[in-house]
């Protein structure tokens, strides 16, 4: 148990963290201080962003992040390191690992068709991110994993990228690209079947050679794709991955987590917990209405009473579309999470914070 609270909890049962959401929610602040919380608690963790943002390398207080681990200092009795996806050097680096030599990787890699794919067409940057996650997750290197995603379209993208490869490798036009009975190896030539040749009378011929060219590269990887697209599959939905939907107590944004809450219930992917960010602090357990008089500072009080009040309404709503998902709140702190110690601060705060069904969501200001 790493705190109290749903968070708390959640990290100290997971090995895998996906934190969702839309963009200005303090969704990268908040996976980064889940990170710092688990390190503090003992463990070895590694927080991870596929946000093409790159605001991780901000809120953690370091350099440039890149695919390789960088740790990160602090007092804390686990280990915290930190990476930021590269999608093209992500895809570089795995065909080397699955080539069967260093020569097929280099067809592969200096091939036009390739490096188109790898700079961001067809969803490889959503595949990448996946594949990341998985290779970071089967490293045997850290024992969390904590992932701070793209806004929530993006996110799920990548979450459907796996399925999207294995249909990609089992389409009719992939296959009428590759002779059957010997994987990919044998491409049928472009001017021997009707599907080549209209395409390359719309890409050019060219452009068709080149991919033609690539899936003869390719030959023999395919099935070690397919294998580990299924992998990731297994990954995003077992036990032991949880995902945290961090949102702010706004009518947009919590309107917009009702939709990626359905959205990943479509693809059998449940939110444990929401996280409420940037909430109004909780400066009295009396209720607004109570709160009367000419006193301004109790006029000031009133009215921060019944924001907090509005704010707990639009989450309770939102709790009721995530059935049996708990839904906590995080204070807005006096400060900008910009360095490791705010981190830890807000790491602390969120680990131990309860429930808002409890009755209660927060100590009192």
């Amino acid at each position: 148990m790493t705190g109290p609270g749903p968070l708390g909890a959640l990290l100290g049962r997971c090995d895998v963290v996906i934190c969702v959401g839309t963009g200005g929610v303090g969704k990268t602040s908040t996976a980064a201080a889940l990170g710092v919380a688990a390190a503090e608690a003992g463990r070895r963790v590694v927080v991870v962003t596929i946000d093409p943002a790159r605001r991780l390398a901000d809120a953690i207080g370091t350099g440039r992040l890149s695919n390789s681990p960088s740790p990160i200092p602090g007092p804390w009795p686990g280990t915290l390191d930190a990476v930021a996806l590269d999608a093209t050097a992500a895809f570089d680096d795995l065909v080397r690992r699955r080539a069967r030599d260093a020569a097929q990787a280099e067809r592969i890699l200096t091939n036009r068709f390739y490096r188109a794919i790898a700079s961001g067409i067809g969803g490889t940057q959503e595949y990448m991110a996946v594949e990341l996650l998985a290779e970071l997750h089967s490293s045997g290197r850290w024992d969390l994993v904590v992932v701070d995603t793209p806004p929530s379209a993006n996110a799920l993208d990548a979450f459907d990228a796996p399925d999207r490869l294995r249909r990609f490798l089992d389409h009719r036009v992939y296959r009428a690209l590759t002779a059957s009975g010997s994987g990919i190896g044998r491409v049928v030539g472009r001017t021997a079947h009707g599907v080549v040749r209209a395409a390359g009378r719309v890409a050019g011929g060219e452009v068709v050679d080149d991919a033609i060219a690539f899936f003869t590269a390719f030959d023999g990887m395919e099935d070690e794709f397919r294998r580990r697209a299924r992998e990731v599959t297994e990954l995003l939905r077992a036990q032991t991955t949880g995902f945290v939907l961090v949102t702010a107590p706004r009518a947009d944004t919590v309107a917009e987590a009702r939709r990626v809450v359905d959205a990943l219930a479509g693809r059998r992917l449940r939110i444990d917990v929401i996280a409420a960010n940037r909430m109004t602090p909780r400066f009295t357990g009396r209720a607004a209405g109570s709160l009367e008089g000419d006193d301004p500072g109790l006029r000031t009080l009133a009215r921060l009473t019944a924001r907090r009040e509005a704010e707990e309404a639009l989450l309770v709503g939102l709790a009721e579309r995530a059935v049996d998902t708990p839904v906590v709140a995080l204070p807005l702190l006096d400060r900008d999470v910009t360095d490791v110690d705010t981190l830890a601060e807000l790491g602390r705060l969120a680990v131990a914070a309860p429930s808002i069904a409890d009755g209660h969501a927060g100590p009192v200001a």
